[in-house]
């Protein structure tokens, strides 16, 4: 029987719980290592029930030390706790001899990650960071159509993604919620980062981000909940602007991706679930619906491939180097607001 260490029982930590539980159902020995255990369970629709406790509505078996919780020998370890508390536990747990799947991002700082790196490939272990965008069948469309040049040499690019911060998890306070918390590693650019990421699997990582950002609206939080990027990225030997909006402040949501080439252009809308190829030859653009797309299947597919790589199978499709290449770039926009400047990023 396969046997599963989850540390964190937040919405997200109990999401996997249950994609685990449907895929193995009762083949499947979950454990879970918990610090605030609330007695709550949050469900796939962001509502939650109060007074229940989520490691019996799981069947799950419960551990308040993070050695004991190691010391089940889990095969693989999701680490679902807030941000700033990843590596900590990632680091424990590679330790350990477990293949790890983190939350994105990978952590709020670089500090630490190399020596994480390290104690993986001792143990000949993988790390998987829950980037789950990339599993879009829009955006491997899109990547598709870029690598077969559909719309020619790329001009520019805009990423935008803003959703309302308290509707995100309307069962909790969003003031103290780890997004709203800079000490928790929180604020759009880190908590928002799939847009980040997935720019950075599209058009390559950066030489250079400049960002402006900061606290807007009236939210009570003391990290940025706006920032927009400016990044220069690469196309064949020409460098293109690629712009990247992310806020907690847009009712209602809002989730694009525009891509223009001189051959044509593709945009994508994530909210009216289409995504359009435009091409000069053509008397109409072709579209493509994902009416029939569920947000779990994004999950359902990252947590396959996680789960293939481990025995062989395949390869991770959002392995930790990249996401550490994500966090660079996250990094480097906070660094740019605070500085108001570019910030180049080394080679």
């Amino acid at each position: 029987m396969k046997k599963f260490l989850i540390c964190g029982l937040g919405s997200i930590g109990q999401r996997h719980v249950r994609l685990l539980r449907k895929q193995f159902g009762n083949e499947v020995d979950l454990h879970a290592f918990r610090v605030r255990g609330l007695n709550q369970v949050v469900h796939d629709n962001m509502q939650a029930e109060d007074n229940v406790c989520p490691v019996e509505f799981y069947g799950l078996t419960a551990h308040t030390n993070l050695e004991a919780a190691l010391g089940v020998r889990p095969e693989a370890v999701w680490v679902t706790n807030p941000i700033s508390l990843h590596l900590e536990v990632a680091q424990h747990a590679a330790e350990a001899g477990c293949h790890l799947f983190i939350e994105k991002p990978v952590a709020h700082s670089l500090e630490g990650i190399a020596t994480l790196e390290a104690t993986l490939q001792a143990q000949s272990k993988l790390a998987c960071v829950g980037y789950q965008l990339r599993f879009h069948p829009a955006l491997i469309q899109i990547r598709q159509w870029l690598a077969d040049r559909a719309i020619g040499q790329l001009i520019r690019a805009d990423v935008h993604f803003g959703e309302w911060l308290p509707g995100m998890h309307p069962y909790e306070d969003y003031r103290i919620s780890h997004a709203a918390r800079k000490d928790q590693g929180g604020g759009a650019i880190f908590c928002l980062s799939h847009e980040i990421d997935y720019a950075c699997w599209l058009f390559g990582r950066p030489r250079c981000v400049t960002a402006l950002g900061g606290t807007f609206g009236g939210l009570e939080m003391d990290v940025e909940n706006t920032a927009d990027l400016f990044l220069e990225c690469e196309d064949q030997g020409n460098w293109f602007p690629v712009t990247v909006h992310v806020d907690f402040l847009q009712r209602p949501p809002q989730r694009y991706c525009t891509i223009v080439g001189d051959q044509g252009r593709i945009e994508w809308n994530n909210v009216e679930n289409t995504l359009h190829l435009h091409q000069p030859e053509q008397h109409s653009p072709e579209i493509i619906r994902f009416d029939s797309l569920e947000r779990n299947d994004l999950f359902i597919a990252q947590q396959k491939n996680f789960l293939d790589s481990i025995i062989g199978k395949t390869t991770l499709i959002s392995p930790l180097s990249d996401s550490t290449h994500t966090l660079q770039v996250c990094l480097a926009a906070r660094e740019s607001i605070a500085a108001r400047q570019p910030v180049i990023l080394e080679p």
